[in-house]
């Protein structure tokens, strides 16, 4: 364990609803303990008031140390994005000194974030490594982790592909997934709460989450017109999301505009974490290709309709359809989806993420780690 009176100061990088949601269970994990002093670096989405300006949920989770940077504007593409987030949180870490910096997943603010550290020789902590995706996404998410001194991964799957990579085996640990932890919580708000609170009365729908895909811009347009067509055509009741904020994000919010005034439909930009899973888990089924689909949805036993490639390669079971961007697929997977069993699946832990990461944190050792890697070579 840490040696008494020994504070370290860990920034905790979050730029989205998603990645929030997962690091705050480990967050409040840490928060009352004396050793620690928790720092919060909010920016990305979470600043935008087009996606609801979720930086407020932040807030309102009572972490003493916030601080807030809008790292972007409506024009940015992705690079100049890392290089203002790098620009801005290098500054703030100069100034308060960190023995961490916490990031998680493979969004461009936590290459930001695994930069800065590498290159100040502060420790950078990686959520969730390892993973593989069908997008650009996972080259980022690699990239995090040769920047990143110790992970923190889902799966054993993913601490095999760490390894491959050449991390040191002991700097990799097996937490599980953290939203496991809230997914499992018994501090859920009811599907009655999520309803009142968001404004809908339905007694069944489905959600619709779908991103752009970066290295597919030319097909965009077709593929969320295709959907959205079969969305409607459906006759069903759907819970409708924004996507994230990448480079194509514009074109998918115009077709949207077709579902504006329909009764069985309801548009959000965002949702809290805590209310989304309540909604996901009492969904008929999802749609989209979102990760939710294929991380969350099996969880709950909710059936998934995992559409085109953004999700290609990543941990997936019998409750979810893989179907191709196509009118005819689509309908057929609806009417699967419709009447498939639910069944849950444990894919990402067991929903004790925090008391793991909270172990590590205190182990002594954990703090003599270098800053300076080295790739090991394994023969195969």
């Amino acid at each position: 364990m840490m040696k008494p009176s020994q504070i370290h100061k860990i920034v905790f990088l979050t730029g989205t609803r998603a990645d929030f949601g997962k690091l705050k269970s480990l967050m409040n994990r840490l928060r009352n303990d004396e050793d620690f002093e928790l720092h919060v670096f909010v920016t990305g989405m979470h600043m935008l008031s087009k996606y609801g300006y979720t930086c407020e949920e932040v807030e309102k989770a009572n972490f003493r140390n916030i601080h807030k940077f809008i790292n972007q504007n409506s024009s940015d593409s992705m690079d100049h994005i890392l290089s203002k987030t790098i620009s801005g949180l290098s500054d703030y870490v100069k100034e308060i000194k960190p023995d961490l910096i916490v990031v998680h997943g493979d969004r461009v603010e936590a290459l930001a974030g695994a930069a800065v550290g590498a290159l100040n020789n502060i420790l950078v902590g990686h959520i969730e490594g390892g993973e593989v995706s069908g997008t650009v996404d996972e080259l980022i998410r690699h990239a995090v982790s040769k920047l990143s001194h110790i992970h923190f991964v889902a799966n054993e799957e993913a601490k095999t592909r760490l390894v491959q990579l050449g991390e040191q085996i002991d700097t990799v640990h097996i937490i599980g997934s953290p939203d496991v932890d809230v997914m499992n919580s018994d501090t859920l708000p009811s599907i009655e709460e999520v309803k009142r609170y968001y404004g809908f009365d339905y007694s069944e729908y489905s959600i619709l989450m779908f991103h752009p895909v970066t290295t597919e811009q030319e097909c965009l347009q077709n593929q969320i017109r295709t959907i959205v067509d079969k969305v409607i055509d459906s006759g069903l009741n759907y819970i409708v999301i924004y996507p994230n904020n990448d480079h194509g994000t514009d074109i998918i919010l115009d077709e949207y505009k077709r579902l504006n005034g329909l009764k069985n439909i309801k548009i959000f930009p965002s949702m809290r974490f805590e209310y989304f899973l309540t909604l996901l888990k009492n969904a008929r089924f999802i749609i989209g290709n979102s990760s939710a689909g294929v991380r969350e949805a099996p969880h709950f036993g909710v059936p998934a309709i995992n559409l085109g490639s953004r999700q290609n390669n990543r941990v997936q079971c019998n409750s979810v359809l893989n179907v191709e961007i196509e009118s005819d697929k689509i309908s057929r997977a609806i009417e699967v989806a419709k009447t498939n069993p639910r069944q849950a699946h444990t894919l990402f832990g067991n929903g004790s993420s925090d008391e793991r990461f909270y172990e590590i944190l205190k182990n002594h050792k954990f703090w003599n780690i270098k800053t300076q890697k080295i790739f090991v070579d394994r023969a195969d």
